[in-house]
């Protein structure tokens, strides 16, 4: 999809906010009728700027008080395994491939402080990992805005 118009971010913001929102509200939000809104969602899905619809659950909500962030350093011919090791384990919300030191940034959850080092214990074997507890969020996650 080409350039996104004004209309288009109007969509966007809108599902950001409230991915459950009719389409008779995002018509009215984007100024569109109701066939003209569910054509360029459509057209926006299609073009892959829309990935999806998700609900905000809250895990401590869940009894998953404790949530980390993990930066680790394994070696090369590692990091594919560890990655599928990652994908098995529920307590990974988002695992980040990043530069500089670290190979990987990933954000857990935990029942405990005692879970959160039998995560831990479970994957030290695949390198040098730092463990940064998430005492509260300043800025929570938001969906991609205009600048």
């Amino acid at each position: 999809m080409g350039i996104v118009d004004e209309k288009s971010w109007r969509l966007l913001e809108a599902l950001q906010a409230d991915a459950r929102a009719s389409l008779k509200t995002l018509a009215e939000i984007a100024g569109l009728s109701l066939p003209a809104t569910a054509e360029r969602i459509k057209k926006m899905e299609a073009a892959g700027l829309i990935r999806g619809y998700h609900a905000d659950i809250a895990p401590e909500a869940l009894g998953y008080i404790i949530k980390a962030v993990v930066a680790i350093t394994t070696q090369h011919p590692y990091k594919h395994k560890f990655i599928e090791v990652l994908r098995a384990k529920p307590q990974v919300l988002e695992c980040l491939h990043v530069t500089g030191a670290d190979s990987c940034l990933f954000t857990v959850v935990a029942k405990d402080m005692q879970d959160l080092e039998g995560f831990l214990a479970g994957i030290n074997q695949y390198g040098e990992t730092r463990t940064s507890i998430v005492m509260s969020s300043q800025i929570p996650r938001r969906g991609v805005q205009r600048f």
